[in-house]
């Protein structure tokens, strides 16, 4: 994660914001994120990897074509000259207005219900939705450099890849605009007004719509904590219970496999501890 000073000084030069106050989101898969307190706005912040600049203005522009269809979700703020993004060193950074209410908590069974129904909505209205930055799913490369870092990661990897592969060609799944990066944080409910919504649509791909619940299943901690989640899920989303309970343990491996990848380019042993835990589990 990059200092405080950076941000700062990103925040000032490219969106002329002087926040006045940060705060770190909690840790997801795909970006580091921050809420951001500026001139009596809230915002928050995502910096992604250096080669997610264009997937993550398809997210952001996915952001805004949720709005359209009232589905709450942050609206980008563009830079003093107009881009929706910054490279810099560290990465991508983008910049959101924050959605209105409190973020949910993966472990309480009504906000389950919430997290749930809203992934299902952004995959519902994101049907049909076309960006030029939307990449193929491909979240694993198997011949990596990097999965030699442990002697079972790259097993582990390919196994978890090759049955994912095999699913996608054997059978019928529903694709679509993924989130990619569905973390229970990233969706907030406002008490206020009972509306629920979503930050941001991480660094969008194309691919299998399970892929995402399989994803926020990991971040529930795993299928017997996560009833409520795959219920709203069911009742708002576009994918049918059948597809749904047939592929998830093949996608949940795959995750489980997108994290340990992950943690070995973080340097974030906790994290490949869990992945390697989880895969090899029978039940993943």
């Amino acid at each position: 994660m990059p200092d405080a000073e950076l941000l700062r000084s990103t925040l000032r030069d490219e969106w002329h914001l002087f926040p006045s106050e940060l705060t770190a989101l909690d840790d997801v898969l795909l970006s580091y994120g921050w809420e951001v307190t500026a001139a009596g706005g809230r915002y928050v912040v995502r910096l992604s990897d250096p080669e997610s600049r264009l997937p993550v203005e398809a997210g952001l522009a996915a952001a805004d074509h949720l709005r359209g269809h009232d589905v709450p979700a942050g609206e980008p703020v563009r830079t003093l000259s107009g881009g929706l993004t910054v490279q810099t060193d560290a990465g991508t950074f983008a910049v959101l207005r924050r959605v209105p209410g409190r973020r949910l908590d993966g472990g309480d069974p009504v906000d389950q219900q919430w997290w749930g129904d809203r992934l299902g909505a952004v995959h519902r209205v994101l049907q049909g939705f076309h960006h030029p930055g939307l990449r193929p799913w491909q979240p694993l490369d198997p011949a990596a450099g990097h999965l030699d870092a442990e002697p079972w990661l790259r097993d582990a990897v390919t196994e978890a890849s090759a049955a994912a592969t095999r699913l996608t060609v054997t059978d019928r799944l529903t694709y679509g605009v993924l989130h990619g990066d569905p973390a229970p944080g990233g969706f907030v409910v406002d008490p206020g007004t009972g509306r629920a919504g979503v930050f941001d649509c991480g660094a969008s791909g194309v691919g299998p719509l399970a892929y995402d619940v399989a994803a926020a299943v990991v971040y529930a901690g795993g299928l017997p904590r996560s009833g409520e989640l795959i219920d709203g899920y069911l009742a708002a989303g576009p994918v049918g219970a059948d597809e749904l309970h047939a592929v998830l343990p093949v996608l949940l491996r795959l995750r489980w496999a997108v994290q340990a990848d992950r943690a070995v380019r973080r340097g974030w042993p906790e994290g490949l501890r869990r992945a390697r835990a989880a895969l090899e589990s029978p039940a993943g």
